[in-house]
């Protein structure tokens, strides 16, 4: 998957792999990366390079029940096929 990043990323896929695979101290990672000392300790303590989930973790509609939900969505189909 690509790495979507801002314009002063400091924390690419690359680094956090180069910090997991260290055994430098954290103050020399924090220094040669340029970035705080508890970002070293956090990515050293993840099994994986990638971020976390930040969004909700069920989706979920907040208007409408299931099975009203249920019952929209044929309808919506049905209008969508119309209009074309």
């Amino acid at each position: 998957m690509a790495q979507i990043l801002h314009q002063r990323a400091k924390n690419t896929h690359a680094i956090r792999a180069k910090i997991q695979r260290s055994t430098d101290s954290i103050a020399t990672l924090s220094r040669r990366y340029g970035i705080n000392p508890k970002t070293v300790r956090k990515w050293r303590s993840r099994d994986t390079v990638e971020d976390s989930r930040m969004g909700p973790k069920a989706a979920r509609s907040t208007s409408l029940t299931p099975l009203k939900e249920a019952a929209a969505v044929p309808f919506r189909q049905k209008d969508l096929a119309a209009s074309r």
